[in-house]
C-alpha cells in the first residue's frame, strides 16, 4: 500500500496530474497516519517555496443571514423558521473594516446569504467605499451565484476576489443537497464567469457531505486540477440541527487534512486556509490545517449580536471570542509553527 501510495505522489509532483481513478485509489490512504505525515511534509515544503513561512490572515465579515436559497444541508437556508434573521449596513461593515485594519488585516471577506437585500447598487457603493478608505486591502466577496453583469459590475468597483464553492462535480450528488430549483450548470456557470472577468477566484467542497463517496471525492479533485482556482477552501461537513441532515454524521478531520496536503500538490500556488469548520469540528483544527499545507486563517470580524446569528453549522467556533482573542491565537498558532503573519493582501502568486 505504503509502495503504491508514494508512485502516485511521485506522478503527481513530476506532471501536476492524476487522473480520477489514480485520485481515487490516492484517496485511500488517508486512513494511515504514516501516509498522511509523508503528505503532509510534502505540502509544507511546497507551501514554503513559494509562499515562505507567511500565514495569511483574512478578516471575515458576515453582513446578512437572509438567503433565498434552501440548499438541505445549511441552517440559514430559506425554510429555517428558526434563525433570527439580520442585515448589516455600510457602516457595520466600515467598522468592520476598521477593527480589522486597525490589526493589521489587509484584505476583507464579505461573505452572505443569496438574497435580494443587498442590490447590485449597495453592494458596488460598499466595495468602493472600503476600497476608498482602505486603498492598500483586498475585497473578497463570497455571496453566491449571480449574473456575468453582476460579477463585472462589483469587480469594477474594486473587488479582487470571489469565493464560490462548486460543492460537488458530481450531478446526480448535486440535486441530493440542493433543490431542484438550483443547477449544477449555473454553479459551473458563475466560477466560468468569475474566471473570465479577472477575480482571483475560489472553489471547493465540504467533506464528509451526505452520498459523497470516494469516488465524488476523486472527481472534485480532478475538477478543482483542471479548473486551477486560486483558492480552495475545503471543510468538513457539519450537520445543523434544523436541517433534514441534523442527525448525519460529521466529516472526517483525517480526510479533511489529507485533502489539504494534496490539494497543496495539485496546486502549488493556491491560498488554502484552515477553515472555521475545521477548527469547530477539532479543537486543534488550525493548527493541524496549517501543518497539513494551508497557509491562510479566517478571523471573524462581526461584532457581537452577529456572528451568532450566522450559522450555517452547529457549534460553530469563536461565536463569543472576542477579536483581539482571536488574533492572538493565530499568532499563537504561527509561533508554535516557526511561521509568521504576513500583513499585506495575501494575493495569489501567478507564475511568472
Amino acid at each position: 500500500m505504503l509502495n503504491s501510495f508514494l508512485d502516485l505522489i511521485d506522478k503527481l509532483e513530476k506532471n501536476g496530474s492524476l487522473d480520477t481513478e489514480e485520485y481515487k485509489e490516492l484517496l485511500k490512504s488517508y486512513k494511515y497516519p504514516k501516509e498522511r505525515d509523508i503528505l503532509a511534509a510534502k505540502a509544507c515544503e511546497k507551501r514554503k517555496a513559494i509562499y515562505g513561512d507567511n500565514i495569511f490572515i483574512r478578516g471575515l465579515i458576515e453582513i446578512s443571514n437572509i438567503c433565498g436559497n434552501d440548499c438541505l444541508y445549511c441552517g440559514i437556508r430559506r425554510s429555517n423558521k428558526n434563525v433570527t434573521r439580520y442585515k448589516m449596513d455600510k457602516s457595520d461593515i466600515l467598522s468592520c473594516c476598521e477593527n480589522g485594519y486597525c490589526l493589521g488585516i489587509k484584505t476583507f471577506v464579505l461573505q452572505g446569504g443569496e438574497s435580494g437585500c443587498f442590490n447590485d447598487d449597495v453592494l458596488c457603493d460598499i466595495v468602493h467605499s472600503i476600497k476608498d478608505r482602505f486603498p492598500d486591502c483586498a475585497v473578497t466577496l463570497s455571496l453566491g451565484e449571480k449574473s456575468y453583469k453582476s460579477y463585472k459590475r462589483l469587480f469594477d468597483s474594486g473587488a479582487d476576489r470571489y469565493l464560490l464553492r462548486h460543492e460537488t462535480i458530481d450531478k446526480t450528488h448535486y440535486k441530493k443537497l440542493h433543490p431542484e430549483n438550483m443547477s449544477y450548470e449555473n454553479r459551473i456557470r458563475s466560477l466560468n464567469d468569475l474566471k473570465e472577468i479577472g477575480y482571483q477566484t475560489g472553489s471547493g467542497f465540504m467533506v464528509g457531505s451526505p452520498f459523497q463517496d470516494l469516488n465524488h471525492i476523486a472527481k472534485d479533485l480532478k475538477f478543482l486540477e483542471d479548473f486551477k482556482p486560486q483558492m480552495v477552501g475545503i471543510g468538513p461537513f457539519i450537520p445543523h440541527k434544523d436541517t433534514i441532515f441534523a442527525k448525519e454524521q460529521p466529516g472526517s478531520t483525517d480526510l479533511t487534512l489529507f485533502l489539504i496536503s494534496l490539494l497543496r500538490l495539485i496546486l502549488p500556488r493556491a491560498l488554502i486556509p484552515a477553515t472555521t469548520a475545521l477548527a469547530s469540528l477539532d479543537k486543534d483544527g488550525y493548527k493541524k490545517g496549517i501543518k497539513a499545507g494551508a497557509n491562510v486563517i479566517m478571523i471573524n470580524l462581526a461584532p457581537e449580536g452577529f456572528k451568532e446569528k450566522y450559522q450555517i453549522y452547529d457549534d460553530k467556533i469563536c461565536v463569543s471570542e472576542k477579536l483581539a482573542d482571536s488574533f492572538e491565537n493565530v499568532k499563537s498558532i504561527a509561533e508554535a509553527e516557526n511561521m509568521k503573519i504576513a500583513f499585506d493582501r495575501g494575493d495569489y502568486k501567478f507564475d511568472v
